[in-house]
């Protein structure tokens, strides 16, 4: 697990169509017109992975946030780049798939690692590989959050 006292994301630094938007996640848009060439999730996938992350978000207190796409070679520095700038990154999980190196990594900030430890994340990997060996990307994500929300709980 790491920690950082980094900024979130900072606006001036997304490309045009991108904001932050108030729950601190990034939203961006295409041109009308531009055809997606190859969108990587359908419409109720991103609903369900939306809906997962809000409510283990509430329930919890702990912010989820998720990273799929390649760490490089090295995936455990691979996140541990991009985690600093994930928002609110001090109070929050990341969950980290690079599907072409069939790994899976998780961080916490400081300020929950009391809540999200070592235990927790090794759990919310272990969550998530059954359904990643079978290619279900989506669904392996949805388990990985929800098994870490259970394990977290609500905060005293």
């Amino acid at each position: 697990m790491a920690s950082s006292s980094w900024p979130a994301v900072d606006p001036s630094t997304l490309p045009h169509g991108y904001a932050v938007t108030s729950s601190g996640r990034v939203s961006g848009v295409h041109e009308a017109g531009d055809v997606f060439k190859e969108a990587p999730f359908n419409d109720n996938e991103r609903l369900l992975m939306d809906n997962t992350l809000t409510e283990a978000t509430r329930t919890t207190k702990v912010r989820f946030n998720v990273y799929i796409g390649d760490l490089g070679a090295d995936t455990a520095a691979g996140i541990d780049a991009v985690f600093p700038v994930t928002p609110e990154a001090a109070r929050s999980v990341l969950i980290a798939v690079s599907p072409n190196d069939r790994a899976v990594e998780v961080r916490s900030g400081r300020d929950v690692a009391d809540r999200v430890n070592d235990r927790v994340c090794q759990l919310g990997v272990t969550a998530a590989l059954a359904s990643l060996r079978q290619g279900q990307l989506v669904d392996g994500v949805v388990s990985a959050v929800r098994v870490m929300a259970a394990a977290i709980g609500r905060p005293s």
